[in-house]
């Protein structure tokens, strides 16, 4: 074997290894040897959490493609998606950052849109949500047991106090107990009494609960209560039917109140009559003489005086001769 053979076989030998290399890698690494070059999307967060490049993109819990790159941009990071051909995102999709388990690696979740949304094409940006991570939750919960402490530390405080100056609420209980025991003891006694006396159906109350009459006579006042109760929701139903009639003008009250033509004539009346009160008032017409010119009042009870002595001439004449008496007396 020449020196020119034992090369070119060496040669191969290496190219071999690295294609063998590189493709254990790759299987490896995405579980393809070739990749679906697919489309890009952008994704932007104001945090990444952990999410790097080559972490999965899944739809329903499934593959559809991977980080190819994230990057800064401003104030946001973005995460460039490489989807696979076969799967398009709705525009209407959203895609947030998921932990997969404690101490899994993050993957991007996104969600299915509906069906009427038009597809994102290549290089769009999908709409995202921001969740919490583990760190964010382990510090609030770091933060909610710190203030758990701080108050169970207080309710301990309270109920045995400082030890010094300030008494606890239990060795206060304990001490009103104790300088009240005599008083709980006569007030348990009175109760003790009041509890015998209605088992024996004394007093108002024994008798309600060992009485049947008066149990029956309560039972009919409260049934007579609701009989009230009840024709007042029937009065006050009339009442109320009897105001909305009123409101939209039926009836002698509606239309006064909301007839316009109906005020319009009672105003004209109450103008006219204030007009006769104040021609009276100033002697006008024949009532308002009658009222005001005493001349007048002395004619017309002259004419009465003179009827009256006509008419006591009648009683010795006869009808032609009273008509004269009685014709010349008043002319």
């Amino acid at each position: 074997m020449n020196n020119f053979q034992q090369t070119a076989r060496v040669g191969l030998f290496f190219i071999l290894g690295l294609a063998l290399t590189w493709v254990t890698f790759e299987t490896l690494r995405g579980g393809k040897v070739f990749k679906d070059q697919g489309y890009n999307l952008i994704a932007g967060f104001e945090s990444l959490k952990e999410l790097k490049e080559g972490d999965e993109v899944r739809m329903a819990g499934v593959k559809i493609g991977e980080v190819e790159k994230t990057r800064l941009a401003g104030r946001r990071a973005e995460a460039v998606l490489r989807i696979s051909h076969q799967v398009k995102i709705k525009s209407d999709a959203s895609a947030m950052i998921v932990m997969a388990g404690l101490i899994g690696t993050n993957y991007l979740s996104v969600t299915l849109g509906t069906e009427a949304a038009p597809d994102l094409p290549d290089g769009a940006e999908i709409t995202t949500k921001t969740t919490p991570d583990l760190n964010s939750v382990m510090t609030q919960m770091g933060e909610l047991g710190k203030k758990l402490e701080t108050a169970i530390g207080d309710l301990s405080s309270a109920l045995s106090g400082d030890g010094k100056n300030e008494t606890g609420i239990i060795k206060k209980v304990d001490q009103l107990i104790t300088e009240n025991r005599e008083n709980i003891s006569k007030a348990t006694a009175n109760l003790q009494e009041i509890t015998t006396k209605v088992n024996k159906g004394e007093g108002t109350l024994g008798r309600l609960i060992s009485d049947p009459k008066m149990y029956d006579e309560l039972v009919s006042t409260i049934a007579e209560i609701k009989n009230g109760a009840s024709e007042a929701k029937t009065f006050i139903a009339n009442a109320q039917k009897i105001v909305d009639q009123v409101k939209s003008g039926q009836g002698a009250i509606g239309a006064l109140v909301f007839d316009q033509k109906a005020g319009d004539d009672i105003k004209v009346s109450i103008a006219n009559l204030r007009s006769v009160s104040e021609k009276i008032a100033r002697g006008e017409g024949s009532l308002g003489k009658l009222l005001s010119d005493e001349s007048l009042f002395r004619d017309a009870q002259s004419i009465m005086k003179k009827a009256d002595r006509a008419l006591d001439g009648l009683d010795d004449t006869g009808p032609i001769t009273a008509v004269g008496v009685v014709y010349g007396g008043l002319f």
